[in-house]
C-alpha cells in the first residue's frame, strides 16, 4: 500500500515529482495502482481496521487524482504547498488587459450568439488563450518557482474556462 506520511504531498503519494507539467499517464498508472490494492474486495476479509484504512487510502486517493489530474487544481495545490493562497473567493483583480479581452469575448458573444462560424472561431482564440495562460503558469511554477504569479494566472485561466463552457454550451445549441 501506498506510503501513509505521503498523505501530506499528493505528488509523493503517487510517486510524482512535485512540478506544474506532470506526467498524467503515470498519475494513471499509479492512482490505478492504489486503487487495485486498496479495493474494499481485497480486505472483505480482513479487520475492522484494516478496512477502515483501505477505505480512507482510496478516499485520499480520489481526492489526490482529481486534484492533480484538472490542471487548475493542480496550480493552485501547488502553489498551497509553497504557501500561496490564490484567494479564489475574495481576490478577483485581474490586469487591465485581461479584463478588456473577457468584456470582449462577452459581448461577442452576445452580438454572435446565432453566428456559428463566428462562435467556432472564437473557441478557437478561447483555446490559444488558454493554452498560452497553461504555458505561463508551467513556466512560473516549475521554471521561476514564482507561485504568486501563478496563482494570478491560475484565476485567470478559471475565467477563460468558465468562459469556455459557457461558449461551448452556446454553440451546442446550434448544433
Amino acid at each position: 500500500m501506498a506510503n501513509p506520511s505521503a498523505s501530506d504531498d499528493y505528488f509523493r503519494f503517487f510517486g510524482l515529482t512535485q512540478q506544474f507539467n506532470i506526467d498524467l499517464p503515470a498519475l494513471d498508472q499509479a492512482y490505478l495502482a492504489i486503487q487495485k490494492e486498496v479495493h474494499p474486495d481485497r480486505h472483505a476479509r480482513g479487520s475492522e481496521t484494516e478496512q477502515r484504512l483501505a477505505m480512507q487510502m482510496a478516499t485520499l486517493a480520489n481526492t489526490a487524482y482529481q486534484t492533480l489530474k484538472n490542471p487548475i487544481q493542480r496550480g493552485l495545490y501547488l502553489c498551497q504547498l509553497h504557501g500561496v493562497d490564490a484567494k479564489l473567493e475574495t481576490n478577483t483583480a485581474m490586469p487591465a488587459a485581461f479584463l478588456m479581452k473577457q468584456m470582449e469575448w462577452r459581448e461577442n458573444l452576445d452580438e454572435q450568439a446565432e453566428d456559428l462560424s463566428a462562435l467556432e472561431a472564437m473557441m478557437e482564440e478561447v483555446e490559444q488563450s488558454k493554452a498560452e495562460t497553461l504555458a505561463e503558469i508551467t513556466q512560473a511554477i516549475d521554471g521561476a518557482k514564482n507561485y504568486q504569479r501563478a496563482a494570478e494566472l491560475l484565476r485567470g485561466l478559471l475565467f477563460i474556462d468558465k468562459f469556455a463552457i459557457e461558449l461551448d454550451d452556446t454553440i451546442a445549441a446550434l448544433i
